[in-house]
């Protein structure tokens, strides 16, 4: 297994996807009880009522263009008028437990928030394509991984740079595998002592030997990017 870094670019000002990420646009709730009216449906039909009615089957998934693995018929994806209305009585409307945002009125979007889990939460940032987020990612100036985003690699679980970190005193490196583990949030505090640790780490690798130097150099080289990001935008970062 291997730890990543990331900062937490909500709270970086000049995060180009800062407002995307903050603008929730919809969020899956565990429990649709008192918001039936704000949560999306599917009309659905099973299998099993599906195949009894359409004959040939095969034919049925290739004239509406339909996965030969799906689970179920659902209304929307069937593209011969035909077979919606042959379809359409047994069709049942099931609660997809993801609510829209933009039709929650603003007295109810806490609720809404608070009924769902983080995970379960799509933002505008989530809603771009990988083409458009790397191209927002080529702009940013807080994109510390050579262009390539925020988030980095630090190395495996068992790098023994923190055993090394530990050795000269660096709390900050030698907690990255139980940081990584706890979820821990590191703060803009945190990031300047991480600086001071990296200048220490970085005279002390060639005691180690060459291969030290080579394993670790580029992780110190990563953590001072991130470091020297939390400190001018004076947001948190993390090890996952």
């Amino acid at each position: 297994m291997g730890i990543s870094i990331g900062i937490f670019e909500t709270e970086a000002k000049n995060a180009l996807c800062r407002e995307l990420r903050m603008n929730v646009i919809k969020v899956r709730v565990d429990d649709i009880k008192g918001m039936e009216k704000l949560a999306g449906y599917d009309d659905i039909v099973s299998l099993e009522d599906a195949k009894s009615l359409v004959g040939d089957w095969e034919a049925f998934l290739k004239r509406n263009r339909i996965n030969a693995e799906t689970d179920a018929v659902y209304m929307d994806k069937l593209k011969n008028d035909d077979d919606i209305k042959l379809l359409g009585p047994k069709a049942v409307r099931t609660s997809t437990g993801w609510v829209e945002m933009s039709k929650v009125g603003a007295s109810d979007k806490e609720k809404v928030l608070a009924a769902s889990k983080k995970e379960n939460r799509l933002t505008g940032w989530d809603m771009l394509s990988f083409d458009e987020m790397n191209e927002m990612c080529l702009k940013c100036k807080l994109s510390w991984d050579k262009g390539r985003g925020c988030i980095g690699t630090f190395g495996p679980s068992d790098s023994l740079l923190p055993s090394i970190a530990e050795k000269k005193g660096c709390k900050i490196v030698a907690s990255v595998p139980v940081g990584a583990q706890s979820g821990r949030r590191y703060t803009p505090e945190d990031a300047k002592e991480l600086l001071k640790e990296i200048e220490i780490l970085t005279k002390a690798l060639p005691e180690e030997g060459k291969m030290a130097v080579r394993r670790y150099s580029g992780p110190l080289e990563r953590m001072a990017a991130v470091a020297s990001i939390s400190v001018s935008e004076g947001c948190g970062f993390y090890f996952f």
